[in-house]
């Protein structure tokens, strides 16, 4: 109820007695009054009904000789009955034969007449009542009588009775108000002093706070107990998660301690690949340049195949080294947030791979509006290396195809590379994107086994996902998802 809302629980308990006191009396007070009005009618057409057997027994004689004097003396006796307006007698085909009106009041315009094969009939209307009753002699209708009366007196009677249930009614209410304020208290004090103590815990998180106990072992005495118990169990598991808080928040400094340590280690170890190993890396190739070209006359067949090896391996670690550079610095390089057309970022590379091996003869499929918001360069490293495997892996086939694309799928967009090369067994694919795991002999297929794990570790940073799917012989397929925001999606839209 609004009337109550935003009230203490002791007012709401004093409204509420009183309002429930009040209506009660109310609706006795409307009963005793309904039988009050229901008694007098009743009472009202039997002492009338007497009144007019009488008048008819008098007026018997009169009716019979015809003596309308005699008559009139009948009824001017109810002059002395003041609520009695207007009374007449009827002969037996309806004409008046008498009529008696009090001064002052207007007579009806036409008699009232008996319906036919009744001795009686009476209503109530305006205020006023009528009744109308046979005249008889000797089991025979001569004749009637009616009686118009005011209904003045059952008015009074419900002023009086109006008057005297809006006091009593008055004095009820007042006394159930103050009745409610001495015992409402004993209900209301040890809840409002319990609310008191929850806005206190709720306030200051103090869990060390207790509601006073009640004297009394009722319903509020067993909640007031139970607030206090839940409070202790909130006290202990509160002591419980702060100690795990600052055990958490010590195991987070020393683990971040150990991953400052780490990345200055994977920093030093970078600084170590960059420079103290491709100093002599670069020396080695160097001299195998020299000797090919200065001395490669002079060595056999042998000779010279052991100088194509070395430079082999050289290049191939330098390629290490660049591809083990480029992981080391996906986990520590900031990362740029722009938009980023992968389809464009696709072209450029097949472009590249075109011009490497311009002999080929491949298909090319690259799929328009894929539009991504990222870090330009981790993107390019990610489409480099996945078209870039399609390109070899699919270089043992006649016609070769390679597609780059994206669809829906679960309410996100999927990206993704396809070819129709060599395909692996899908028993395999766990061990794709862990480093140096190879699939493909180097006889084969030439790789340092880092670039499909460079490109999960850039996915993942992103908040994405990447899996393949293949069969042996049948080529295969890489799908990653991008983590997008509402411009993104919005730019990617537009350009459907």
């Amino acid at each position: 109820m609004k009337l109550l809302s935003g009230r203490s629980i002791s007012r709401k308990l004093t409204a509420l007695n009183v309002l429930v006191t009040g209506a009660a009396l109310l609706l006795a007070c409307l009963g005793f009054l309904a039988y009050d009005v229901m008694t007098f009618r009743d009472n009202q057409v039997a002492g009338r009904s007497s009144q007019a057997q009488i008048i008819g027994a008098n007026s018997v004689s009169a009716i019979v000789f015809n003596d309308q004097q005699s008559a009139e003396r009948t009824l001017a006796a109810l002059q002395s009955s003041q609520y009695v307006r207007e009374a007449g007698i009827l002969t037996l085909d309806g004409r008046l034969f008498a009529r008696y009106v009090r001064p002052g009041i207007a007579p009806l315009n036409a008699p009232p007449q008996l319906p036919p094969g009744m001795l009686e009939t009476h209503r109530f209307s305006h205020g006023e009542f009528l009744l109308v009753r046979a005249v008889t002699l000797e089991g025979k209708v001569v004749g009637s009588v009616y009686i118009r009366a005011s209904t003045r007196q059952l008015t009074q009677r419900l002023e009086r009775y109006v008057m005297i249930a809006v006091l009593v009614w008055a004095l009820c209410l007042l006394a159930a108000w103050a009745v409610s304020l001495i015992f409402g208290r004993a209900v209301s004090q040890p809840i409002t002093r319990l609310a008191e103590v929850a806005r206190l815990v709720s306030r200051d998180r103090n869990y060390a706070v207790r509601a006073t106990p009640s004297a009394d072992r009722d319903e509020v005495a067993v909640l007031i107990d139970a607030f206090n118990d839940m409070l202790a169990q909130i006290s202990v598991r509160d002591s419980a998660l702060q100690k795990a808080r600052d055990e958490l928040e010590q195991r987070v400094q020393e683990r971040t301690a150990q991953l400052v340590a780490a990345n200055k280690e994977l920093e030093a170890f970078s600084y170590t690949v960059s420079h103290d190993l491709r100093g002599p890396l670069e020396i080695i190739s160097t001299i195998g340049y020299i000797l090919e070209k200065d001395y490669g006359k002079n060595l056999d067949a042998k000779g010279q195949e052991f100088l194509r090896d070395a430079q082999a391996a050289a290049r191939r670690m330098s390629e290490l080294i660049d591809q083990l550079l480029t992981l080391s610095r996906v986990a520590t390089a900031e990362m740029r947030h722009e938009q980023v057309d992968l389809s464009t970022l696709a072209r450029e590379v097949v472009a590249d791979l075109e011009r490497r091996e311009p002999q080929r003869q491949v298909e090319l499929v690259i799929q328009d509006g894929a539009v991504v918001e990222g870090d330009p360069t981790l993107l390019r490293v990610v489409i480099d290396n996945l078209l870039g495997n399609a390109w070899k892996y699919s270089s043992g086939q006649p016609r070769a195809h390679v597609e780059f694309g994206w669809l829906q799928q679960d309410g996100r967009r999927v990206y993704f590379v396809k070819d129709n090369g060599a395909g692996f067994d899908p028993a395999a694919a766990a061990r794709l994107f862990q480093p140096f795991q190879r699939l493909h002999s180097t006889a084969d297929f030439p790789g340092t086994g880092v670039g499909l794990a460079t490109v999960q570790r850039i996915v993942a940073r992103n908040g994405g996902h990447i899996w393949a799917e293949a069969a042996v012989g049948q080529g295969a397929t890489f799908y990653f998802t991008w983590q997008e925001n509402a411009g993104t999606r919005a730019a990617s839209a537009s350009r459907k």
